[in-house]
């Protein structure tokens, strides 16, 4: 009688995956110890994709980064918050009820998006009067949700638009650039965000911006290969699942 052996190709194949394997359950365990940010499983995942989850959080990362900005601009610019609210909590309470609920926000007479930007940073004499920092929150929400397939939660059903998306995050590049440059009438700021004094640096506006913009272009260039991918994807399935085990038969 003769001791199975096993090839050395084989064993070399096998060695490989059992490493990978390890690789990937130390990964999984470390990111759900360390990073504090897993989400309990809900019935609504179930029908995403992973291409929709992580849109859905990058969506979720986007609109804190936003929300940070706008009490940012706010601490700088009180006289903002006081034209809608009698708080600074009031105010920014009254802008996202506006866009996750409903109804928007009046003085925007229906503006959302791109136009709802253009109106907050509308300096001309007859201009915009409202809250400038609400109306960018509103704008730049709704731009961000019609980037997420014009939803505040993928299902497989839906999908990233990547020209959607890359227009957005050059939106977000240019709002960035109007908050640090326009002026009012008077040859003042119109917003003031960024600061570096003798008081210290804050740079919050211009780190959380440019972190949505860089959100914005992942998902636009995952948007673009996704077509491509799937091909890739169908024939990698396919080596893996009936090409592979051939490798790992032991010869009698």
């Amino acid at each position: 009688m003769h001791d199975s052996l096993v090839s050395p190709l084989a064993a070399r194949w096998a060695c490989l995956l059992a490493g990978m394997a390890v690789l990937l359950v130390t990964a999984g365990c470390s990111s759900m110890r360390d990073t504090q940010r897993a989400e309990p499983y809900t019935n609504q995942e179930w029908l995403q994709s992973g291409a929709n989850r992580i849109a859905n959080l990058s969506l979720r990362d986007n609109l804190q980064s936003v929300r940070r900005v706008q009490s940012t601009l706010y601490k700088r610019n009180p006289r903002e918050w006081r034209k809608s609210a009698a708080s600074m909590d009031e105010a920014i309470q009254r802008s996202w009820d506006a866009v996750l609920k409903g109804p928007p926000l009046p003085e925007l007479k229906g503006a959302s998006g791109i136009d709802a930007i253009r109106m907050a940073f509308d300096s001309t004499p007859q201009g915009y009067q409202g809250d400038r920092v609400a109306a960018l929150v509103y704008g730049w929400a709704t731009m961000l949700k019609q980037a997420n397939g014009d939803t505040w939660d993928q299902t497989m059903l839906d999908g990233v638009n990547a020209e959607n998306s890359y227009r957005a995050a050059r939106n977000f590049e240019i709002s960035l650039w109007l908050i640090t440059s326009k002026t009012g009438p008077d040859g003042q700021p119109l917003l003031l965000a960024t600061e570096i004094s003798d008081r210290g640096r804050n740079l919050v506006a211009d780190r959380e911006l440019s972190k949505v913009v860089a959100r914005l272009d992942l998902l636009a260039a995952q948007a673009d290969e996704k077509y491509r991918r799937a091909a890739l994807d169908f024939g990698q399935n396919w080596v893996m699942g009936v090409v592979m085990p051939l490798f790992t038969l032991v010869p009698k």
